[in-house]
Protein backbone atom coordinates (compact mmCIF):
# COMPACT_ATOMS: atom_id res chain seq x y z
CA UNK A 1 0.00 0.00 0.00
CA UNK A 2 1.31 3.41 -0.97
CA UNK A 3 2.15 5.82 1.83
CA UNK A 4 1.84 9.45 0.72
CA UNK A 5 3.12 12.75 1.96
CA UNK A 6 0.36 15.07 3.13
CA UNK A 7 0.31 17.01 -0.15
CA UNK A 8 0.31 13.78 -2.17
CA UNK A 9 -2.55 12.43 -0.05
CA UNK A 10 -4.61 15.54 -0.70
CA UNK A 11 -3.98 15.23 -4.45
CA UNK A 12 -4.85 11.52 -4.41
CA UNK A 13 -8.11 12.04 -2.52
CA UNK A 14 -9.04 14.93 -4.82
CA UNK A 15 -8.49 12.76 -7.91
CA UNK A 16 -10.58 9.97 -6.38
CA UNK A 17 -13.38 12.44 -5.64
CA UNK A 18 -13.36 13.70 -9.23
CA UNK A 19 -13.76 10.15 -10.53
CA UNK A 20 -16.25 8.99 -7.91
CA UNK A 21 -19.43 7.46 -9.33
CA UNK A 22 -22.47 7.87 -7.11
CA UNK A 23 -24.87 4.95 -7.08
CA UNK A 24 -28.37 4.91 -5.62
CA UNK A 25 -27.70 1.65 -3.77
CA UNK A 26 -24.55 3.02 -2.10
CA UNK A 27 -24.42 3.93 1.58
CA UNK A 28 -25.53 7.53 2.18
CA UNK A 29 -22.26 8.18 4.02
CA UNK A 30 -19.14 7.75 1.90
CA UNK A 31 -15.63 7.73 3.29
CA UNK A 32 -12.34 7.83 1.36
CA UNK A 33 -8.93 7.35 2.93
CA UNK A 34 -5.25 7.09 2.09
CA UNK A 35 -2.21 6.16 4.18
CA UNK A 36 0.16 9.03 4.90
CA UNK A 37 3.53 9.66 6.45
CA UNK A 38 3.58 10.74 10.13
CA UNK A 39 2.08 14.17 10.85
CA UNK A 40 1.96 15.85 14.31
CA UNK A 41 -1.78 15.73 14.95
CA UNK A 42 -2.28 18.65 17.36
CA UNK A 43 0.00 20.95 15.35
CA UNK A 44 -1.86 20.00 12.16
CA UNK A 45 -5.21 20.65 13.82
CA UNK A 46 -4.19 24.04 15.22
CA UNK A 47 -3.06 25.17 11.75
CA UNK A 48 -6.39 24.53 10.02
CA UNK A 49 -8.58 27.49 8.98
CA UNK A 50 -12.02 26.00 9.64
CA UNK A 51 -14.25 24.80 12.47
CA UNK A 52 -15.16 22.70 14.24
CA UNK A 53 -11.79 21.37 15.33
CA UNK A 54 -11.84 18.10 17.26
CA UNK A 55 -9.06 16.17 18.93
CA UNK A 56 -9.21 12.73 20.56
CA UNK A 57 -6.47 10.52 22.03
CA UNK A 58 -7.25 7.28 23.79
CA UNK A 59 -5.82 6.46 27.19
CA UNK A 60 -4.48 3.02 26.33
CA UNK A 61 -5.47 2.33 22.72
CA UNK A 62 -2.56 3.85 20.78
CA UNK A 63 -5.06 5.96 18.88
CA UNK A 64 -5.07 9.67 18.05
CA UNK A 65 -7.50 11.67 15.90
CA UNK A 66 -7.53 15.27 14.68
CA UNK A 67 -10.64 16.25 12.73
CA UNK A 68 -12.02 19.40 11.12
CA UNK A 69 -15.18 20.62 9.48
CA UNK A 70 -18.64 19.14 9.62
CA UNK A 71 -20.06 16.67 7.14
CA UNK A 72 -23.10 15.99 9.36
CA UNK A 73 -23.99 16.66 12.98
CA UNK A 74 -26.75 16.43 15.50
CA UNK A 75 -26.96 19.16 18.09
CA UNK A 76 -29.43 19.77 20.87
CA UNK A 77 -29.29 23.05 22.76
CA UNK A 78 -32.27 22.27 24.95
CA UNK A 79 -35.37 20.15 25.43
CA UNK A 80 -33.86 16.77 24.59
CA UNK A 81 -34.38 13.53 26.43
CA UNK A 82 -32.37 10.35 26.21
CA UNK A 83 -35.06 8.53 24.23
CA UNK A 84 -34.88 11.18 21.49
CA UNK A 85 -31.10 10.95 21.53
CA UNK A 86 -31.29 7.18 21.18
CA UNK A 87 -33.64 7.46 18.17
CA UNK A 88 -31.33 9.99 16.48
CA UNK A 89 -28.32 7.82 17.27
CA UNK A 90 -29.95 4.77 15.66
CA UNK A 91 -30.66 6.84 12.53
CA UNK A 92 -26.97 7.73 12.25
CA UNK A 93 -25.84 4.15 12.73
CA UNK A 94 -28.17 2.98 9.96
CA UNK A 95 -26.59 5.28 7.36
CA UNK A 96 -23.51 3.11 6.82
CA UNK A 97 -22.03 -0.29 7.57
CA UNK A 98 -18.51 1.12 7.31
CA UNK A 99 -16.96 0.60 10.75
CA UNK A 100 -14.47 3.43 10.17
CA UNK A 101 -17.18 6.12 10.05
CA UNK A 102 -17.31 7.89 13.39
CA UNK A 103 -19.24 10.62 15.12
CA UNK A 104 -17.26 12.57 17.74
CA UNK A 105 -18.83 14.65 20.48
CA UNK A 106 -20.32 14.58 23.90
CA UNK A 107 -23.28 14.91 26.20
CA UNK A 108 -23.52 17.32 29.10
CA UNK A 109 -23.25 16.27 32.73
CA UNK A 110 -26.92 17.15 33.29
CA UNK A 111 -29.10 17.07 30.18
CA UNK A 112 -32.07 18.67 31.98
CA UNK A 113 -30.50 22.05 32.75
CA UNK A 114 -28.99 25.05 30.97
CA UNK A 115 -25.87 24.17 29.01
CA UNK A 116 -23.03 25.99 27.26
CA UNK A 117 -24.40 27.55 24.04
CA UNK A 118 -22.10 26.01 21.41
CA UNK A 119 -21.88 22.64 23.12
CA UNK A 120 -25.48 22.09 24.07
CA UNK A 121 -26.89 19.15 25.93
CA UNK A 122 -25.61 16.83 23.20
CA UNK A 123 -23.48 17.58 20.15
CA UNK A 124 -21.97 14.98 17.80
CA UNK A 125 -20.13 15.64 14.54
CA UNK A 126 -19.22 13.53 11.54
CA UNK A 127 -16.14 15.53 10.46
CA UNK A 128 -15.39 16.50 6.89
CA UNK A 129 -11.68 15.62 7.14
CA UNK A 130 -9.86 13.43 9.67
CA UNK A 131 -6.24 12.68 10.43
CA UNK A 132 -6.05 9.38 12.30
CA UNK A 133 -3.14 7.61 13.89
CA UNK A 134 -3.22 4.04 15.16
CA UNK A 135 0.16 3.11 16.57
CA UNK A 136 2.61 4.15 13.85
CA UNK A 137 0.07 4.07 11.02
CA UNK A 138 -1.43 7.37 9.81
CA UNK A 139 -4.40 7.99 7.53
CA UNK A 140 -6.07 11.02 5.99
CA UNK A 141 -9.81 10.55 5.54
CA UNK A 142 -12.59 12.58 3.91
CA UNK A 143 -16.32 12.03 4.54
CA UNK A 144 -19.31 12.79 2.29
CA UNK A 145 -22.94 12.88 3.37
CA UNK A 146 -25.20 11.99 0.44
CA UNK A 147 -28.21 11.25 2.63
CA UNK A 148 -30.44 13.86 0.98
CA UNK A 149 -29.29 13.21 -2.58
CA UNK A 150 -26.85 16.13 -2.70
CA UNK A 151 -23.93 14.05 -3.94
CA UNK A 152 -22.46 16.63 -6.32
CA UNK A 153 -22.61 19.36 -3.68
CA UNK A 154 -20.91 17.04 -1.21
CA UNK A 155 -18.18 16.27 -3.73
CA UNK A 156 -17.58 20.01 -4.23
CA UNK A 157 -17.48 20.71 -0.50
CA UNK A 158 -15.10 17.82 0.14
CA UNK A 159 -12.75 18.99 -2.61
CA UNK A 160 -12.86 22.55 -1.28
CA UNK A 161 -12.05 21.34 2.24
CA UNK A 162 -9.08 19.34 0.98
CA UNK A 163 -7.83 22.33 -1.05
CA UNK A 164 -7.94 24.53 2.06
CA UNK A 165 -5.96 22.17 4.28
CA UNK A 166 -2.89 23.80 5.76
CA UNK A 167 0.39 22.12 6.58
CA UNK A 168 1.16 21.67 10.28
CA UNK A 169 3.05 24.52 11.92
CA UNK A 170 4.92 24.48 15.22
CA UNK A 171 2.58 25.35 18.08
CA UNK A 172 3.19 28.85 19.45
CA UNK A 173 5.88 28.93 22.11
CA UNK A 174 4.45 28.78 25.64
CA UNK A 175 4.21 32.10 27.40
CA UNK A 176 3.55 32.51 31.10
CA UNK A 177 -0.07 33.46 31.68
CA UNK A 178 -0.65 36.65 33.64
CA UNK A 179 -3.61 35.79 35.88
CA UNK A 180 -5.38 39.04 36.80
CA UNK A 181 -7.81 37.51 39.27
CA UNK A 182 -9.26 34.24 40.47
CA UNK A 183 -12.75 33.47 41.72
CA UNK A 184 -14.24 30.18 42.97
CA UNK A 185 -17.86 29.12 42.78
CA UNK A 186 -18.89 27.95 45.30
CA UNK A 187 -16.40 29.91 47.42
CA UNK A 188 -14.81 28.34 50.47
CA UNK A 189 -17.47 29.52 52.91
CA UNK A 190 -20.29 28.17 50.72
CA UNK A 191 -18.32 24.96 50.11
CA UNK A 192 -18.16 24.35 53.87
CA UNK A 193 -21.91 24.91 54.13
CA UNK A 194 -22.60 22.40 51.35
CA UNK A 195 -20.29 19.71 52.74
CA UNK A 196 -21.89 20.09 56.16
CA UNK A 197 -25.35 19.73 54.60
CA UNK A 198 -24.39 16.57 52.71
CA UNK A 199 -22.69 14.95 55.71
CA UNK A 200 -25.59 15.69 58.06
CA UNK A 201 -26.82 12.40 59.50
CA UNK A 202 -30.39 12.69 58.20
CA UNK A 203 -29.28 13.70 54.66
CA UNK A 204 -26.60 11.06 54.28
CA UNK A 205 -28.90 8.24 55.37
CA UNK A 206 -30.98 8.87 52.25
CA UNK A 207 -28.22 10.12 49.92
CA UNK A 208 -24.93 8.46 50.93
CA UNK A 209 -22.84 10.27 48.29
CA UNK A 210 -22.93 13.61 46.51
CA UNK A 211 -20.09 14.75 44.25
CA UNK A 212 -19.75 18.48 44.77
CA UNK A 213 -17.71 20.47 42.29
CA UNK A 214 -16.21 23.90 41.95
CA UNK A 215 -15.74 26.30 39.04
CA UNK A 216 -12.47 28.24 39.25
CA UNK A 217 -12.42 31.23 36.90
CA UNK A 218 -9.11 32.86 35.98
CA UNK A 219 -9.36 36.30 34.39
CA UNK A 220 -6.53 36.96 31.92
CA UNK A 221 -5.59 39.73 29.47
CA UNK A 222 -3.81 37.72 26.78
CA UNK A 223 -4.86 35.06 24.26
CA UNK A 224 -4.27 31.41 25.12
CA UNK A 225 -3.83 28.83 22.39
CA UNK A 226 -5.99 25.92 23.63
CA UNK A 227 -4.11 23.36 21.56
CA UNK A 228 -0.74 24.46 22.95
CA UNK A 229 -2.25 24.19 26.44
CA UNK A 230 -3.63 20.70 25.72
CA UNK A 231 -0.27 19.59 24.29
CA UNK A 232 1.49 20.72 27.49
CA UNK A 233 -1.12 19.00 29.63
CA UNK A 234 -0.76 15.87 27.53
CA UNK A 235 2.95 15.78 28.29
CA UNK A 236 2.26 15.77 32.06
CA UNK A 237 -0.41 13.02 32.11
CA UNK A 238 0.30 10.62 29.27
CA UNK A 239 -1.82 7.83 30.78
CA UNK A 240 -5.01 9.86 30.44
CA UNK A 241 -7.60 10.49 27.76
CA UNK A 242 -6.89 13.76 25.99
CA UNK A 243 -9.48 15.53 23.90
CA UNK A 244 -10.67 18.92 22.76
CA UNK A 245 -13.73 20.41 21.03
CA UNK A 246 -13.58 23.84 19.39
CA UNK A 247 -16.86 24.60 17.62
CA UNK A 248 -15.90 28.25 17.01
CA UNK A 249 -12.82 30.45 17.53
CA UNK A 250 -14.12 31.83 20.84
CA UNK A 251 -14.71 28.72 22.94
CA UNK A 252 -12.68 25.53 23.38
CA UNK A 253 -13.27 22.69 25.83
CA UNK A 254 -10.19 20.59 26.56
CA UNK A 255 -9.69 17.69 28.92
CA UNK A 256 -6.90 15.47 30.15
CA UNK A 257 -8.91 12.99 32.18
CA UNK A 258 -8.03 9.62 33.68
CA UNK A 259 -11.57 8.25 33.78
CA UNK A 260 -13.11 5.97 31.18
CA UNK A 261 -16.90 5.88 31.07
CA UNK A 262 -16.81 2.79 28.85
CA UNK A 263 -15.25 1.22 25.80
CA UNK A 264 -17.42 -1.03 23.63
CA UNK A 265 -16.30 -3.47 20.94
CA UNK A 266 -19.54 -4.88 19.50
CA UNK A 267 -21.03 -6.62 22.59
CA UNK A 268 -17.93 -6.56 24.78
CA UNK A 269 -17.80 -3.63 27.21
CA UNK A 270 -15.06 -2.35 29.52
CA UNK A 271 -15.63 0.23 32.23
CA UNK A 272 -14.23 1.08 35.67
CA UNK A 273 -14.81 2.51 39.10
CA UNK A 274 -12.41 5.41 39.64
CA UNK A 275 -13.03 7.05 43.02
CA UNK A 276 -10.93 7.74 46.09
CA UNK A 277 -8.01 10.15 45.88
CA UNK A 278 -4.71 11.08 47.51
CA UNK A 279 -1.60 12.99 46.46
CA UNK A 280 1.66 11.66 45.01
CA UNK A 281 4.78 11.42 47.16
CA UNK A 282 7.91 13.50 46.81
CA UNK A 283 9.93 10.29 46.44
CA UNK A 284 9.29 6.60 45.72
CA UNK A 285 9.08 5.59 49.38
CA UNK A 286 6.63 8.36 50.30
CA UNK A 287 4.58 7.56 47.19
CA UNK A 288 4.24 3.92 48.29
CA UNK A 289 3.19 4.96 51.78
CA UNK A 290 0.53 7.31 50.42
CA UNK A 291 -0.77 4.61 48.05
CA UNK A 292 -0.98 2.05 50.86
CA UNK A 293 -2.73 4.57 53.11
CA UNK A 294 -5.23 5.22 50.31
CA UNK A 295 -5.89 1.49 49.96
CA UNK A 296 -6.52 1.17 53.71
CA UNK A 297 -8.56 4.34 54.15
CA UNK A 298 -12.17 3.50 55.01
CA UNK A 299 -13.68 6.68 53.55
CA UNK A 300 -11.97 6.29 50.15
CA UNK A 301 -12.56 2.51 50.00
CA UNK A 302 -16.23 3.06 50.80
CA UNK A 303 -16.50 5.69 48.06
CA UNK A 304 -14.90 3.40 45.47
CA UNK A 305 -17.10 0.47 46.47
CA UNK A 306 -20.25 2.58 46.10
CA UNK A 307 -19.25 3.48 42.55
CA UNK A 308 -18.39 -0.12 41.65
CA UNK A 309 -21.65 -1.50 43.04
CA UNK A 310 -23.72 1.10 41.19
CA UNK A 311 -22.04 0.42 37.84
CA UNK A 312 -22.51 -3.34 38.22
CA UNK A 313 -26.18 -2.84 39.14
CA UNK A 314 -26.72 -0.47 36.19
CA UNK A 315 -25.14 -2.87 33.68
CA UNK A 316 -26.78 -6.06 34.93
CA UNK A 317 -30.14 -5.58 33.10
CA UNK A 318 -28.26 -4.85 29.84
CA UNK A 319 -25.77 -7.71 30.08
CA UNK A 320 -25.42 -11.47 29.99
CA UNK A 321 -22.40 -11.17 32.28
CA UNK A 322 -20.85 -8.46 34.49
CA UNK A 323 -17.65 -8.91 36.47
CA UNK A 324 -15.67 -6.47 38.61
CA UNK A 325 -12.36 -6.62 40.42
CA UNK A 326 -13.00 -7.40 44.08
CA UNK A 327 -10.03 -5.37 45.34
CA UNK A 328 -9.11 -1.93 43.92
CA UNK A 329 -5.69 -1.04 42.56
CA UNK A 330 -3.95 2.33 42.64
CA UNK A 331 -4.04 4.42 39.43
CA UNK A 332 -1.24 7.01 39.40
CA UNK A 333 -1.24 10.41 37.70
CA UNK A 334 1.38 13.15 37.85
CA UNK A 335 0.15 14.84 41.05
CA UNK A 336 -2.51 12.53 42.45
CA UNK A 337 -3.45 8.84 42.65
CA UNK A 338 -6.86 7.16 42.66
CA UNK A 339 -8.44 3.86 43.66
CA UNK A 340 -9.43 1.95 40.51
CA UNK A 341 -11.45 -1.19 39.77
CA UNK A 342 -11.83 -2.68 36.28
CA UNK A 343 -15.29 -3.87 35.23
CA UNK A 344 -16.12 -5.99 32.18
CA UNK A 345 -19.51 -6.92 30.70
CA UNK A 346 -20.89 -8.95 27.82
CA UNK A 347 -23.85 -6.96 26.53
CA UNK A 348 -27.14 -8.49 25.46
CA UNK A 349 -27.85 -8.42 21.70
CA UNK A 350 -29.18 -5.07 20.48
CA UNK A 351 -27.97 -2.90 23.37
CA UNK A 352 -26.87 0.46 21.93
CA UNK A 353 -24.63 3.27 23.10
CA UNK A 354 -27.38 5.56 24.30
CA UNK A 355 -28.79 2.80 26.47
CA UNK A 356 -25.31 2.59 27.96
CA UNK A 357 -25.14 6.37 28.40
CA UNK A 358 -28.55 6.35 30.07
CA UNK A 359 -27.44 3.60 32.43
CA UNK A 360 -23.93 4.78 33.27
CA UNK A 361 -23.83 8.56 32.90
CA UNK A 362 -23.40 10.41 35.12
CA UNK A 363 -21.63 7.83 37.25
CA UNK A 364 -21.58 8.07 41.06
CA UNK A 365 -17.96 9.22 40.65
CA UNK A 366 -19.21 12.57 39.29
CA UNK A 367 -22.85 12.72 40.45
CA UNK A 368 -23.69 10.69 43.51
CA UNK A 369 -25.96 8.03 44.95
CA UNK A 370 -28.85 7.58 44.57
CA UNK A 371 -28.54 9.40 41.26
CA UNK A 372 -31.69 11.53 41.26
CA UNK A 373 -31.53 13.06 44.76
CA UNK A 374 -27.79 13.66 44.33
CA UNK A 375 -28.35 15.37 40.95
CA UNK A 376 -31.17 17.45 42.40
CA UNK A 377 -28.93 18.69 45.21
CA UNK A 378 -26.19 19.58 42.72
CA UNK A 379 -28.63 21.53 40.51
CA UNK A 380 -29.94 23.54 43.42
CA UNK A 381 -26.70 24.13 45.32
CA UNK A 382 -23.52 24.43 43.23
CA UNK A 383 -24.39 27.80 41.74
CA UNK A 384 -23.07 27.31 38.20
CA UNK A 385 -23.82 25.24 35.07
CA UNK A 386 -21.40 22.34 34.71
CA UNK A 387 -22.02 22.05 30.96
CA UNK A 388 -19.67 19.43 29.54
CA UNK A 389 -17.57 19.32 32.69
CA UNK A 390 -18.10 15.80 34.09
CA UNK A 391 -19.96 15.04 30.86
CA UNK A 392 -19.30 12.08 28.57
CA UNK A 393 -17.07 12.79 25.55
CA UNK A 394 -15.88 10.41 22.88
CA UNK A 395 -16.97 8.75 19.64
CA UNK A 396 -19.29 6.07 18.36
CA UNK A 397 -19.88 4.05 15.23
CA UNK A 398 -21.79 0.91 14.36
CA UNK A 399 -19.31 -1.53 15.87
CA UNK A 400 -17.37 0.27 18.56
CA UNK A 401 -17.39 3.31 20.77
CA UNK A 402 -15.42 4.90 23.57
CA UNK A 403 -16.38 7.62 26.03
CA UNK A 404 -14.37 9.31 28.75
CA UNK A 405 -15.64 11.31 31.72
CA UNK A 406 -14.44 14.91 31.39
CA UNK A 407 -13.33 15.49 34.98
CA UNK A 408 -9.92 17.18 34.53
CA UNK A 409 -10.99 19.83 32.07
CA UNK A 410 -10.97 23.49 31.10
CA UNK A 411 -13.17 25.82 29.06
CA UNK A 412 -11.07 28.47 27.30
CA UNK A 413 -12.89 31.71 26.45
CA UNK A 414 -11.71 35.22 25.48
CA UNK A 415 -10.21 36.78 28.62
CA UNK A 416 -11.01 33.79 30.82
CA UNK A 417 -9.96 30.26 31.65
CA UNK A 418 -12.56 28.14 33.43
CA UNK A 419 -11.23 25.20 35.47
CA UNK A 420 -13.26 22.48 37.16
CA UNK A 421 -12.72 20.02 39.99
CA UNK A 422 -14.96 17.86 42.14
CA UNK A 423 -14.85 15.71 45.26
CA UNK A 424 -17.07 12.87 46.44
CA UNK A 425 -18.74 13.78 49.72
CA UNK A 426 -19.63 10.76 51.86
CA UNK A 427 -19.88 9.96 55.54
CA UNK A 428 -16.64 11.11 57.19
CA UNK A 429 -15.86 13.82 54.63
CA UNK A 430 -14.51 17.08 56.03
CA UNK A 431 -14.90 20.39 54.22
CA UNK A 432 -11.29 21.53 54.63
CA UNK A 433 -9.73 18.29 53.42
CA UNK A 434 -12.13 18.10 50.47
CA UNK A 435 -11.25 21.70 49.51
CA UNK A 436 -7.58 20.70 49.55
CA UNK A 437 -8.47 17.76 47.30
CA UNK A 438 -9.97 20.22 44.79
CA UNK A 439 -6.73 22.20 44.85
CA UNK A 440 -4.70 19.01 44.33
CA UNK A 441 -6.80 18.11 41.29
CA UNK A 442 -6.03 21.50 39.71
CA UNK A 443 -2.32 21.33 40.48
CA UNK A 444 -1.24 20.04 37.08
CA UNK A 445 -3.16 22.54 34.93
CA UNK A 446 -2.38 25.47 37.26
CA UNK A 447 1.32 24.59 37.24
CA UNK A 448 1.26 24.59 33.41
CA UNK A 449 -0.44 27.99 33.29
CA UNK A 450 1.92 29.61 35.79
CA UNK A 451 5.06 28.05 34.30
CA UNK A 452 4.29 28.87 30.66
Amino acid sequence: MAVYSLSQAIASLTDTLKQLKFQTQSDPIIQLSVSIKPVPAIAWLAAQPCYPRIYWKGRDTEEEVAAIGCCKDFFYADNIDDNQLSIEYQKQRALSNNQDIRYYGGVAFDRTTECWPEFGRAHFVLPRVELRRHGNDYKLLVNLNCETGNAESERDQAMTSLAQLASPKPLPPPNKINILSRSDRPDRYRWTELVNQVTHQKFIQETPKVVLSRLTQLEINQPVDPWMLLACWQGRNKNSFQFGFQFSPDSTFISCTPERLYRRRQRELFTEALAGTTTRGLNLEEDKVLAQTLMEDNKNSHENRLVKDHIVDALTPLSNYVGAESIPKVFKLSHIQHLHRSIRAELKPGVDDFQLLQALHPTPAVGGLPKEPAMSFIRQSEGYARGWYAGACGYFNKYESEFAVAIRSALIEPGRINLFAGAGIVSGSEADSEWIELENKLTTILSILTEL
